[in-house]
């Protein structure tokens, strides 16, 4: 399998995903803007269609809008404080209405259902050569704004009164998470792109450690999820990024049961 050169290529995208995708999802969690993550996938489609009609990198594309949409919503969270569900609608409507009108306009010289799903065939050098980039870039600006990024994620209003810089740190979250689901898109895809920033996180939560823990577990199950599916869609002939997703929720609930047996035997220990 790995001595085809499309096989190389969606394995070293997946490493790079699997490590940047939990590093991001861990603050959309703690933050509760897990919705979020699931809006910019959906806007990344827009992103795609862009790239494509001028014939340029769909991934590049899709990092650009992205980024757009995200300091868009992070714009309007001035405007909507209280209806976070509003400034969601505003952007998706947005980006779906771009990406439709593109994609019925019949003008564009590829197909764009790949990327609704994902596609390891799709994988080419250059694509991996900018998933690198981006990725490198990304967990360097993560390393170095760790602190002030936990800090915003468990109280933003604190963290503004420690004159931390949350309103320009924000901004650039948004171009992270960005940056995470331009790298995402051509192995999951974008249906399925926001369970991949998401269920890896809600497996570690599992285990109730600390920060650096979980976010140490995130990194582990996301690399087992996203191996997993890529691997086993390739013999089943099947989309790698449903199958990656439905190995998610599968650990997930593999954990949730586990950990109720242990529950259970340590209850009946104990009387």
């Amino acid at each position: 399998m790995l001595h085809y050169a499309f096989m190389q290529n969606a394995l070293l995208v997946s490493v790079f995903i699997s490590i940047l995708c939990p590093c991001i999802g861990v603050f959309l969690v703690l933050r509760r803007y897990s919705m979020i993550g699931d809006t910019l996938s959906h806007a990344s489609l827009a992103g795609i269609t862009i790239g494509l009609l001028f014939d340029q990198s769909p991934v590049l594309g899709a990092f650009v809008f992205t980024s757009v949409c995200g300091a868009l919503i992070e714009f309007l969270r001035g405007y909507f404080k209280k209806y976070t569900d509003l400034i969601l609608a505003i952007v998706l409507s947005l980006s779906v209405g771009t990406a439709i009108t593109i994609i019925s306009s019949g003008k564009l010289h590829a197909n764009a259902d790949s990327f609704l799903f994902g596609s390891i065939l799709t994988v080419t050098r250059t694509d991996t050569y900018m998933v690198m980039i981006l990725s490198f870039i990304s967990v360097l600006a993560l390393v170095f704004l760790y602190h002030q990024m936990i800090y915003i994620a468990y109280d933003e209003e604190a963290a503004k009164v420690a004159k931390v810089r949350v309103r320009l740190i924000n901004y650039v979250f948004s171009i992270l998470v960005a940056s995470a689901i331009a790298v995402s898109i051509r192995i999951v895809g974008v249906l399925v792109l926001s369970s991949m920033i998401a269920l890896p996180v809600a497996t570690a939560l599992q285990f109730g450690r600390g920060f650096r823990v979980t976010l140490l577990l995130s990194v582990l199950f996301s690399v087992i999820d996203i191996m997993s599916g890529l691997f086993f869609s390739y013999y089943l002939n099947v989309a790698p990024g449903g199958f990656t997703a439905l190995v998610s929720v599968a650990v997930l609930v593999a954990v949730l049961l586990v950990k109720r047996v242990l529950a259970g035997v340590k209850t009946a220990r104990s009387q």
